[in-house]
């Protein structure tokens, strides 16, 4: 049981980390902040949170537990605005896509307190953002992936863990490096892919006629290109280095498709579907 969450960020994520550690009975009290101050007076007035604060700093004023709901590109000026106020005694978390570069401003800014701090990566999300969405159900039966290092205290690790196991969700532990490598694969570059799928169609002159004839297919394949522009914008720049990387593999398997294709190596062909279509067919989302 924790006495007062100070969440910064009362978006999505956010919100729906709140409203399920108060359904859960883990908090007694939330104090939130967020960057518009509509957005704040909105989850109040849902229940979000209990109290508004009128700055970041205020907001984890007498938390003993903090989670940084912002873009990742936010995270570095969001620690420089409550440093002052984070204490040894206090399990501060994120929710970022990326974590290197939230370890790294971690280290810069917490300094002597950089292990009260323990970066977190819920596999859950939705194509709307907004405190109007938050969702006590978001991350029931979701994995969190946690990356702690060499400075995250023992005894923080083990709250978080708890915390989240609390609220339904699988917890496993990577390093921040190799969480960005995985992700980049099986996140960052789908997400990308969607992207510029979507792009060269709609740019085409008849992207509007071939968008009308559109099936089930393709509405699965582009669900994710709804996603929130400015979040994914900040993800991708965050993890560019292990992106372009991960997209070279995929420009090298595509390349022999379309050439398999084009030289009409039908054998060929089908053997490169075929394990692509027996490796989705065997896999389950969070076994290994």
């Amino acid at each position: 049981m924790f006495e007062q969450l100070g969440l910064i960020g009362c978006g999505l994520m956010g919100g729906s980390f709140a409203l399920a550690m108060k359904r859960a009975g883990l908090v007694k009290r939330v104090v939130g902040y967020s960057k518009s101050p509509s957005t704040t007076e909105r989850a109040r007035q849902m229940g979000v949170i209990d109290v508004e604060a009128p700055s970041a700093l205020l907001a984890v004023s007498g938390a003993d537990i903090v989670l940084l709901a912002v873009p990742v590109s936010a995270t570095e000026a969001t620690l420089k605005a409550i440093r002052h106020l984070v204490t040894p005694n206090m399990l501060v978390m994120d929710v970022g896509s990326t974590k290197r570069d939230v370890v790294d401003a971690a280290r810069r800014v917490l300094r002597d307190n950089v292990g009260s701090f323990v970066p977190a990566h819920p596999i859950a999300g939705k194509e709307v953002s907004g405190v109007e969405h938050a969702d006590p159900d978001l991350y029931l039966g979701k994995q969190v992936i946690l990356t702690p290092i060499e400075r995250t205290q023992v005894g923080h690790l083990k709250r978080a863990q708890e915390a989240w196991e609390a609220l339904g969700c699988h917890v496993i532990q990577m390093a921040p490096e190799a969480h960005d490598a995985a992700f980049a694969a099986v996140s960052h570059l789908p997400h990308l892919i969607s992207f510029a799928l979507m792009h060269g169609i709609v740019n085409q002159e008849s992207g509007k006629e071939f968008l009308g004839l559109a099936g089930p297919g393709f509405r699965d394949f582009t669900r994710i290109a709804a996603s929130d522009p400015k979040m994914w914008r900040d993800v991708l720049i965050a993890n560019r280095h292990e992106l372009v990387e991960q997209a070279k593999i995929f420009q090298r398997s595509l390349h022999n498709l379309l050439q398999l294709a084009e030289d009409s190596s039908g054998e060929k062909l089908e053997a490169m579907i075929e394990q692509a279509s027996s490796a989705r067919a065997g896999w389950r989302m969070g076994k290994k």
